[in-house]
């Protein structure tokens, strides 16, 4: 294959930069529900991506066809765009070429029938823990990526990353309650990942949270205190704050943000770092999909805002590095800032200090959803389950409350940062421009002065 003549065909028209991504990834998935394998699917994502940078237009083309004439049929085609003259080509789509493997250890796989077995183990051990439980779905996912990169600048890389998730849903009946809970995890490893150890923490994780609605209530509603618990709560670093430190955004002048680099956003005591370093990590990465290596990115600095997550072309925008933020969900798509591994780091304080601290408040523990409006920071969030604060004391268990405020207020309104730091390795997938991405998300216990709650 000559690589080096498909990017000369993609800046053929003016481009000043070109990258190939090519994919292999192999998808594996067996659901298990009531007792039978209720889904068992495989599937190959097999293909390559072109793109092409001129001045401030970026053309892009992908085919499944790894042939050298498909492929530079391709390149062709996103010079075309780039700088404007659109001629649509006619693409075949085979599948005859495999890359390389990289030189990195084999990830394992469990087989179907391997995991049919494992996910029936877990609603077997599921229902003898708890005879409330009538329903048990489990699933397991694994996905073996395996990406081949250059560029127009000289620089290439081949990489494996393997993914797997395990995810337990409950149903459970009491008189005539019915709950579900569930819980999961996903990280940048093979089944070895799947040891009996986390298997039972995630099953035991997913019927605790169920049993514990049935004593939960909901409380009336109000401005008041919110402690948000360490590892889970991350979530809402994630969405309210960390997708308006995405340098599409400040580019476009929608965030918040824009022009607040290099001032106080927040109590000293907070610092805030995106990390594509963490081994293992869903988010973790070697090189980003656009070839800058995997880094540690810190964003808020002692309460000064210090960094934004750029890729090449808002890194080129703002005279700055790239960050390793550059992200896509496939070789059907092109690269654009993306969080990786988002948390704050551990304060000072023990998180015991922090609930005696709060009068009349609550612990929020762990959420379902949300909505986040980017450019003004406003969201809701659905928490599923906390606790009501009296008097310093956790009280009355909580459950489906909503928790409504302002990302770059609440960020201010921290007070407290405690010393319990907790990264969550939930199955966290991140959506953004109709493509999604493996993240995780962090947070050690915190104070918020007050939230909405209602």
């Amino acid at each position: 294959m000559d690589f080096q003549q498909i990017i000369a065909a993609a800046l053929s028209r003016g481009g000043h930069y070109a990258d190939i991504y090519i994919e292999h990834t192999v998808l594996q998935n067996v659901e298990l529900q009531d007792g039978r394998v209720s889904q068992a699917q495989q599937s190959v994502l097999h293909g390559a991506g072109i793109r092409v940078v001129c001045g401030e237009q970026t053309g892009y083309a992908y085919t499944m066809d790894l042939s050298q004439p498909s492929l530079m049929h391709a390149a062709r085609f996103a010079a075309s765009i780039g700088d404007g003259n659109f001629c649509a080509p006619h693409c075949t789509v085979c599948a005859d070429e495999i890359l390389p493997r990289p030189d990195t250890s084999e990830p394992q796989q469990l087989e179907g029938c391997e995991a049919a077995a494992l996910l029936l183990k877990i609603q077997e051990r599921a229902c003898a823990t708890d005879p409330r439980i009538v329903r048990v779905k489990a699933s397991l996912s694994q996905r073996t990526q395996q990406i081949q990169f250059l560029n127009s600048l000289g620089e290439e890389y081949t990489d494996l990353r393997p993914r797997t998730s395990l995810f337990v849903s409950i149903v459970m009946e009491q008189g005539e309650q019915t709950q579900m809970g569930f819980a999961s995890r996903m990280m940048q490893h093979g089944a070895e990942m799947l040891t009996d150890e986390l298997v039972d923490e995630v099953t035991h994780e997913a019927i605790s949270r169920t049993a514990f609605l049935f004593d939960a209530t909901r409380i009336d509603g109000g401005e008041m205190p919110v402690v948000m618990a360490a590892g889970a709560s991350g979530i809402l670093l994630h969405e309210a704050i960390g997708h308006a430190f995405e340098a599409d955004f400040i580019r476009q002048g929608t965030s918040i943000f824009s022009d607040r680099l290099g001032t106080e956003i927040c109590d000293p005591s907070i610092t805030i770092v995106d990390d594509g370093t963490q081994e293992g990590d869903a988010g973790r990465l070697r090189w980003d999909d656009e070839g800058t290596a995997g880094q540690r990115t810190v964003l808020v600095e002692k309460g000064r805002l210090v960094s934004f997550m750029h890729d090449r072309i808002s890194a080129k925008h703002f005279g700055v590095a790239p960050t390793g933020n550059g992200r896509r969900q496939s070789f059907r798509h092109t690269p654009q800032p993306r969080m990786r591994s988002t948390y704050m780091l551990a304060g000072e304080t023990p998180p015991d200090d922090i609930i005696r601290s709060v009068r009349r408040g609550i612990l929020a523990q762990t959420f379902t959803n949300g909505q986040v409006q980017i450019g003004a920071g406003d969201f809701t969030f659905y928490m599923k389950q906390g606790y009501l604060i009296e008097d310093g004391r956790l009280t009355q268990p909580l459950r489906d409350l909503n928790i409504i405020g302002n990302g770059p207020q609440a960020l201010r309104d921290i007070c407290l940062v405690g010393n319990d730091l907790k990264l969550d390795h939930s199955a966290s997938m991140c959506g953004k421009g109709g493509q999604t991405v493996p993240v995780s998300q962090g947070l050690p216990t915190v104070l918020i002065k007050k939230l909405v709650v209602g």
